[in-house]
């Protein structure tokens, strides 16, 4: 369907151009074209346009000035790796239960899933054990200080009650300190909280975040300390890893201010340049720089490419032409069309470098003062083709 739409594009214009042209015989009707040795050794052929077809095209001037340097580099979303946590089971055993999903909002301490520990089950048995040993051994030394008072025992009875109430407090808290290697918090809490103490040792969130990934399933073996869980991000803010390139390099440092833009949507976010690689990817030939960028609701995702623009000073004395004037060839090669008399123009090869405010800066092809065809190049652009 595009393809037929462009077929009448060309038919009308076509047609267009045949109404404008003078009657056949006159000599301005004919495109006359020659060869001609152009700056650069650059060889182009010049044709003349009809007079009262020059009506439809806007000549502008080639004018040097400082121009602000702008740069864009492409870029994806990445997760603040200094806000981010990977969750790991302090304890091994068969996951029983999953708590929490990829996308909710979690509180440091929350527990996301529990796992079936016998590592937990020991511990908490020898806490529970040690727990009511110590209280016994309290009770009994409270017993014999009341006794010791009264005269009814030996100061030595006294001392090997103190000494079993010492003896279980350090047992007592030894295995409280094991509770807390298998990642209960509070060793207090598996007397009472059911769920606790039901042999199901909850993992709990080490940081407050959202969870961005869950990494194990119902069922699934954990090691100890080995099997990660869950990826906690604190997305408030991301990275955007800024692919900068060579060329570029002089122009980019820490802590430069950087737009961001993406097609999800409208308007931009800001960020700061905060690390700048130490060598170039071998393969895409391209700096990494990483930007901390701000992330109002959450909008920028992990993976989510962008644009990142740079303000970088201004490039002295640059050469630009309106952005109407450069065109592009079947071969992608820039060009322009350069006035060379009244109604007579000639195809030039330009290079550029991306400008702004509806002006693009030429870096060669093009001298100050030359005038370009404008608007209406690409109006040349067909014309001259059908001479071709």
């Amino acid at each position: 369907m595009q393809k037929l739409s462009l077929n009448r594009g060309v038919l009308a214009a076509a047609l267009f151009l045949a109404s404008c042209g003078n009657p056949p015989g006159s000599n301005e009707a004919k495109m006359t074209s020659y060869n001609g040795t152009e700056s650069k050794a650059d060889t182009a052929d010049l044709f003349s346009v009809p007079q009262d077809q020059m009506a439809h095209v806007k000549i502008s001037t080639v004018e040097k000035s400082n121009f602000p340097r702008v740069l864009r580099f492409t870029g994806s979303v990445a997760y603040n790796a200094f806000k981010t946590t990977p969750v790991f089971s302090p304890v091994g055993g068969p996951v029983q239960e999953i708590l929490v999903t990829p996308g909710q909002v979690v509180k440091a301490g929350q527990a996301l899933l529990t796992v079936s520990s016998p590592d937990y089950s020991t511990a908490r048995s020898a806490f529970i054990k040690a727990k009511s040993v110590f209280a016994l051994a309290d009770k009994n030394y409270e017993r014999a200080k009341d006794l010791y008072e009264h005269k009814a025992i030996a100061e030595r009875d006294l001392q090997q009650a103190e000494s079993d109430r010492a003896a279980a407090q350090a047992d007592m808290v030894s295995s409280a300190d094991a509770l807390r290697a298998v990642g209960i918090k509070d060793p207090e809490s598996v007397l009472k909280n059911s769920a606790v103490s039901s042999g199901a040792t909850p993992v709990p969130a080490p940081v407050g975040g959202e969870i961005t990934d869950r990494l194990v399933g119902p069922g699934q073996l954990l090691q100890a300390g080995a099997t990660q869980c869950f990826t906690i991000s604190d997305m408030s803010t991301v990275w955007v890893l800024m692919n900068v390139y060579q060329n570029d390099l002089a122009y980019v440092h820490n802590g430069d201010s950087v737009e961001i833009t993406t097609d999800a949507y409208p308007g931009s976010f800001h960020g700061t340049v905060s690390y700048i690689a130490a060598a170039l990817d071998p393969t895409t030939r391209t700096l990494q720089a990483r930007i901390v960028t701000q992330n109002p609701g959450e909008k920028l995702k992990n993976n989510m490419y962008v644009t990142a623009t740079v303000q970088a000073g201004a490039v002295k004395d640059a050469l630009t032409v309106p952005d109407s004037s450069v065109l592009r060839d079947t071969e992608n090669q820039t060009f322009v069309y350069v006035l060379q008399d009244q109604n007579k123009f000639a195809r030039r090869l330009v290079s550029i470098t991306e400008g702004g405010n509806g002006r693009t800066i030429i870096t060669s092809g093009l001298k100050e003062g030359e005038r370009v065809a404008g608007d209406g190049a690409l109006f040349l652009q067909f014309k001259n083709s059908l001479q071709r």
